[in-house]
């Protein structure tokens, strides 16, 4: 019996290279190797079901891993390596691993080759394309999925390589993608035909250094995350219509200090923004704080709506919901776990449960599958 039988999955990609010291990440000497950890999300409270050994990078947004709609495949990206000449820095890196999950135990089935800094990923609703965005290359790969069999198709080039292309988030319809770059502070369009990705050069801004981004259920309002220069300023989410011709941005939001996840819930209704709130500064910074923050809001049509917030681990990275949109879990770089948070009956506030679920490294990225509703 596969890993996923019963399970609604979530996956976390766990980073062992590197740590954070006195507000700065650093290398770690002959690290061990990198992990992705399943969690099952089906069970209240949540549980871990597996380990597997891969390679990961926390370099990029959390977005680093996904899974196909069946959750039968499992995609991990990695950026960044350590430099074999130099064990002190990291490199880029361009392997995208590939598991089946419904092997027992679950199994590689290919280590293919994106661009320089593979990072952010999504996979279509009808699980035939993957695409990642290739962060020192300034493009997206395409990967055809047949069964288990995943190839690369093609190289979308969309921007330079110091336009820092970092995620690529797919309209639940299949019909577009949008190309977050937070080195040159733009977002790309690309339309998707089957099997075909092309960059339609339109681009446009919502505020500095765009990173993460999701797009609702109805395909016709997308969020993007705003990382912000880190320097103690409260850092935004901005609101595009994607209804208009041509598309632009509505609304922008304060959220706080570098917003480093976002996350829809399944039923819709809510936006989850996970902020490092200052967790990643030295404690002797006046912007320091000794955790991260989730903040959620109601989705209207066209605006959000604050409704509450909590604190996190430090160093807080990727975020998800469960399938009843009742659990919400959020991962700690620092403390090497992930936080299990409950949203009340009342579907307003969030609840720290207390509850946390151990990883093997660093928690980096984390997914659960984006399926057709």
């Amino acid at each position: 019996m596969g890993a996923n039988a019963s399970a609604q999955l979530a996956v976390s990609a766990n980073d062992n290279k590197l740590v954070l010291h006195e507000g700065t990440p650093v290398v770690v000497q002959k690290p061990a190797p990198d992990t992705v950890t399943l969690i099952d999300l089906s069970t209240r409270p949540p549980s871990v079901l597996r380990q597997i050994e891969t390679h990961a990078s926390v370099i990029g947004p959390p977005t680093s891993v996904a899974l196909t709609p069946d959750e039968g495949l499992l995609f991990v990206t990695s950026a960044a390596k350590i430099d074999p000449a130099d064990a002190s820095r990291l490199i880029p890196d361009n392997r995208v691993s590939v598991f089946d999950l419904k092997a027992n135990p679950p199994r590689l089935v290919g280590e293919l080759e994106a661009g320089a800094g593979a990072s952010g990923l999504s996979i279509t609703r009808d699980g035939r394309l993957a695409l990642v965005a290739n962060r020192y290359e300034g493009t997206v790969s395409v990967f055809r999925i047949q069964g288990t069999s995943v190839s690369r198709i093609d190289t979308v080039a969309v921007g330079t390589a110091e336009s820092g292309v970092a995620h690529v988030a797919i309209s639940p319809d299949g019909r577009l993608a949008l190309v977050t770059r937070d080195g040159d502070h733009t977002v790309s369009v690309l339309s998707i035909n089957g099997d075909k990705v092309i960059y339609t050069k339109r681009d446009f801004g919502t505020g500095l250094k765009p990173y993460g981004a999701v797009i609702t259920e109805d395909s016709r309002m997308a969020i993007v995350a705003n990382l912000g220069y880190a320097r103690g300023d409260s850092d935004t989410i901005s609101v595009v219509d994607l209804t208009l011709q041509p598309l632009r941005v509505v609304e922008t939001y304060s959220v706080g200090q570098t917003p480093e996840a976002i996350t829809l819930s399944p039923d819709g209704k809510m936006l989850a923004v996970v902020t490092m709130n200052g967790s990643n500064k030295p404690d002797n910074s006046p912007f320091y704080s000794p955790n991260g923050r989730v903040t959620l809001y109601r989705i209207l049509r066209d605006r959000l709506q604050y409704l509450s917030s909590a604190n996190v681990g430090p160093w807080p990275q990727g975020a998800v919901f469960s399938a009843d949109s009742r659990t919400l879990i959020v991962q700690s770089m620092a403390e090497r776990n992930v936080w299990v948070l409950e949203v009340g009956s009342s579907g307003v506030e969030l609840k720290d449960t207390g509850q946390r679920l151990p990883l093997v490294g660093g928690g980096a990225a984390l997914r659960t599958a984006e399926k057709k509703r």
